[in-house]
């Protein structure tokens, strides 16, 4: 694609213009290639350019509220944590005076941040107890539950025709042991 062809179309990036020139080249057929070759050239020319990265659907789910704004809130006190334990180290080299209290403050602000992981995790659990985990069809802790449900409707029923046989004084039955 010559200077030309830049001009009518300036919507076209560096990258896009460079396509373009490859495949207007490629359209145009070379004399003195064999047409084999050329399609050799166009097949591998399309391998080279696939596309940058493939969408796929988010496997997890967002994190619940409550969850997201505990996380939050501990990566912002921890990012502090950081910065003023930074902070505590570099007036240590350079020995200001304010060494000793950043370091009192950074073993404090240590303390903070850990119940900061921990609140995130707490705050995880409870959610997890209070609103459950979702359950499919094709679980095995539902298989199991309808097994027992199953195994004892079964075992009231055969309860309730004993109570009937006995109520009707043993009739039906072909022995009197």
């Amino acid at each position: 694609m010559g200077t030309a062809e830049q001009r009518e179309a300036p919507e076209l990036s560096v990258g896009a213009t460079a396509v373009a020139e490859r495949y207007a080249q490629a359209e145009a057929p070379d004399r003195d290639i064999p047409a084999q070759q050329e399609q050799e050239q166009e097949a591998e020319e399309r391998a080279y350019y696939r596309p940058l990265w493939v969408e796929e659907p988010a496997h997890k789910p967002r994190l619940p509220d409550p969850v997201r704004t505990s996380a939050v809130r501990a990566v912002i006190i921890i990012a502090l944590t950081l910065i003023q334990a930074m902070v505590a180290f570099l007036c240590t080299l350079a020995g200001s005076w304010l060494a000793f209290p950043m370091v009192l403050s950074s073993v404090a602000s240590t303390v903070v941040a850990t119940w900061g992981a921990l609140d995130v995790w707490v705050t995880r659990q409870v959610w997890l107890q209070r609103n459950g985990v979702v359950s499919t069809p094709s679980s095995t802790a539902r298989a199991l539950r309808r097994e027992r449900r199953k195994a004892r409707r079964q075992e009231r029923a055969s309860e309730r025709a004993k109570e009937r046989i006995r109520r009707r004084g043993g009739a039906g039955q072909l022995s009197h042991s």
